[in-house]
C-alpha cells in the first residue's frame, strides 16, 4: 500500500509499505481506510524537518516515519478492535500516531466519530480541529458580552474567532499579519488587525484591551508574552497548540497585578468533542465549506504541504483527499 514519509526538510518520498492485517490490532484500535486528511500548523515542524518527540521520528535529516507528520483524518473502518466502531463506518478524528498520509491507518477508536453524512471527506476534516477549538473554550469563562481577542488567524485562529463569536462574544478580534480583511468578518471577527501581536499590544490602549486573549500563533515564544500583556484586569489568557519549546518566558508581574489567569491544555474526550463538532457544523452550514479552501490529491502531498507553509490571505484549510 502507498504511504508518504519525509525523508529530507520539505522533502516527501512515495513508498510502498505492507497493510496491517485486521488480527493486528489491539483493543480499541481501529483500521481505517484513507479518506482524506487535513494539514495542521503543527505538522509543519516536521515537514519542516525539526526533530520531533514523537516514537519513530529517527532519521537522520528529517523523521523518515511512514505517514508522518499527518494527525488530521477522515477514513472508512476496514475492522474495528473499538465497540463504537464497525466496518464500513466514515469518521473524522485523529491518527494517534501522526501517521495518517498512507493508505492504511490505525488509529486509537477513542479519538475518532461519525459524522455527517452531507459532507464530504475533504470537508468533514474540519470537524478535528474545530473539536479541539470547541474543547478549548469549555476551559474559558464565559464568553457572552466579552471581548475576545484571538492572535493569530490561521486555520485555528479563525475557527477561535468563529466559535467566540457563536458563543455571544459582544466583539472579536483577530490579528495576524497576513491580510485577513477579507475573509475575516465570514469567521466572525468585527475588528481585524494587520499586524504583528507586539505592534497591535504596544498601541494597545487600556480600555481597549480584551477581556479574553487566545494564543493561537503557535510555535514561537514571544507571541504568549504579547497575549500577557494585552489582556485587561482579572482577564484570561488562553495558549494553544504543540509548543516547540518546553520554556516560554512571560512576566509574572503583569500575571500578578493584572490578576492574570493563564490556561493551556490538550483536548480530551475526543469522541465526545467530535461529535460536539458534528452537531455545531449543522448548526451552523456552510461553515466547513467557507473553512475548506484549497484540496488536493495524495499524489499532491507536497504541494500541499508547501502551500501551508506560505502566508496567502485566502487560504484557511487545506485537506488532502484520496
Amino acid at each position: 500500500m502507498w504511504s508518504y514519509r519525509l525523508v529530507a526538510p520539505f522533502t516527501f518520498e512515495k513508498v510502498d509499505v505492507l497493510p496491517r492485517s485486521p488480527e493486528s490490532l489491539g483493543d480499541g484500535q481501529v483500521l481505517l481506510r484513507f479518506l482524506a486528511a487535513g494539514i495542521c500548523g503543527s505538522d509543519l515542524p516536521g515537514f519542516r524537518g525539526a526533530q520531533g518527540r514523537l516514537p519513530g521520528d529517527t532519521g537522520r535529516c528529517a523523521a523518515e516515519k511512514n505517514g508522518f507528520p499527518i494527525h488530521e483524518i477522515v477514513g472508512e473502518v476496514i475492522a474495528s478492535g473499538h465497540p463504537a466502531h464497525r466496518a464500513g463506518d466514515r469518521v473524522v478524528g485523529w491518527a494517534s500516531g501522526f501517521d495518517g498520509l498512507m493508505e492504511q491507518v490505525v488509529a486509537d477508536g477513542d479519538g475518532l466519530a461519525p459524522y455527517d453524512a452531507g459532507l464530504t471527506p475533504a470537508q468533514a476534516v474540519g470537524l478535528q480541529p474545530l473539536a479541539c477549538v470547541l474543547y478549548a473554550v469549555e476551559q474559558l469563562p464565559e464568553l457572552a458580552g466579552r471581548h475576545v481577542a484571538v492572535l493569530g488567524q490561521g486555520s485555528i485562529g479563525l475557527l477561535f474567532s468563529y466559535v467566540a463569536k457563536a458563543a455571544g462574544a459582544a466583539h472579536v478580534t483577530g490579528v495576524d499579519p497576513v491580510d485577513r480583511a477579507d475573509i475575516g468578518p465570514a469567521f466572525g471577527v468585527d475588528t481585524v488587525v494587520r499586524a504583528t501581536s507586539d505592534r497591535w499590544v504596544r498601541h494597545l490602549t487600556p480600555e481597549a484591551k480584551p477581556d479574553i486573549v487566545i494564543e493561537a500563533v503557535g510555535h514561537q515564544v514571544a507571541t504568549l508574552s504579547h497575549a500577557v500583556e494585552a489582556a485587561a484586569f482579572g482577564g484570561t489568557v488562553f495558549y494553544f497548540g504543540v509548543p516547540d519549546d518546553d520554556a516560554y518566558p512571560i512576566s509574572m508581574r503583569t500575571m500578578l497585578r493584572n490578576n492574570l489567569t493563564l490556561k493551556s491544555g490538550v483536548t480530551l474526550d475526543r469522541r465526545r468533542v467530535l461529535e460536539k463538532a458534528d452537531v455545531f457544523a449543522r448548526e451552523h452550514p456552510g461553515l466547513l465549506s467557507r473553512y475548506l479552501t484549497h484540496t488536493f490529491g495524495v499524489d499532491e502531498s507536497q504541494a500541499a504541504f508547501e502551500l501551508a507553509c506560505r502566508p496567502v490571505p485566502d487560504r484557511v484549510k487545506i485537506a488532502i483527499a484520496g
